[in-house]
């Protein structure tokens, strides 16, 4: 029977090599803080349990994915990548483990291929040519991005870069990436220079005025208000993003009290950082 920390390994190795399309002693030492040796025969382990998954390539110095890897420890879910890339902690002890359930939410199919590219060129900071669809635009469009960030906006994951055919930086829905991008030369484009990315600011919230004042009071319980107000601090390009997770409506003035709760204060602060183009 695998230990806790040994079947963390494995899943760890598994998440990588498929995600990143390498995996190598040197990224178990990182996470995990083992030896070399160790980190090894971790590697070497999880071939003699699974030994059509990984090939060590001496050019890459490390282990690659085969084409007929399968899942053992992970999901193939591109969001348990995304969420240890955000918390770089994806399973928990589960000794002290209290029984809870989720929700069964739709997934979103992302493949590999493309988080591998859009990954590297966010380390190496460099171009990708890509094919994309939206809902207003369903045929494939190819386009020269320049990714900076993965963001996670609720029930969905977004890559925010710049792009050279709006020639601005704009969210893109990772599912709606097809094909297999290609890797472009390097760039000086930069997080740095995303007006929406590097300007903050707070969102305020407070009850509607339109509840009574026992009802904007369980609000505000439970949002721990102070003075009745609500601040959540955001980038100011996933301002809109803050608002759908909240739930407040800034369109629809008929909306009821009961379904709305909460309004926002400084909306005319706000205002020139919603809506903005997406793609």
């Amino acid at each position: 029977m695998l230990s806790i920390n040994q079947d963390k390994r494995l899943w760890f190795i598994e998440l990588i090599a498929w995600w990143e399309g390498r995996i190598s002693a040197s990224h178990l030492m990182r996470q995990f803080g083992i030896s070399r040796t160790q980190a090894q025969k971790d590697i070497l382990y999880y071939q003699q349990l699974l030994p059509g998954n990984l090939l060590y390539h001496a050019s890459h110095k490390g282990f690659l994915p085969q084409a007929n890897f399968q899942h053992a420890y992970s999901s193939g879910d591109v969001v348990e990548y995304l969420n240890w890339i955000s918390h770089q902690d994806a399973i928990a002890d589960v000794s002290t483990a209290l029984p809870y359930t989720t929700l069964s939410l739709p997934k979103r199919q992302v493949s590999a291929d493309i988080i591998r590219v859009l990954v590297t060129a966010i380390r190496q900071k460099r171009r990708v040519d890509v094919d994309y669809v939206s809902v207003s635009n369903p045929d494939r469009q190819g386009r020269i991005i320049v990714p900076h960030h993965f963001v996670s906006a609720g029930l969905r994951w977004h890559l925010r870069a710049y792009c050279e055919k709006s020639k601005g930086f704009r969210d893109f829905v990772l599912s709606r990436f097809r094909g297999v991008p290609e890797l472009m030369g390097k760039t000086n484009i930069s997080a740095d220079q995303d007006s929406g990315w590097i300007t903050e600011l707070y969102l305020e919230f407070q009850p509607d005025p339109r509840l009574k004042p026992a009802q904007q009071e369980v609000l505000a319980h439970d949002y721990q208000m102070q003075n009745g107000k609500l601040l959540i601090h955001s980038r100011a390009c996933l301002a809109q993003y803050v608002l759908q997770e909240m739930q407040v409506n800034i369109r629809d003035i008929d909306i009821s009290p009961e379904a709305q709760q909460l309004v926002l204060v400084n909306l005319n602060h706000i205002k020139p950082w919603l809506f903005e183009e997406k793609s």
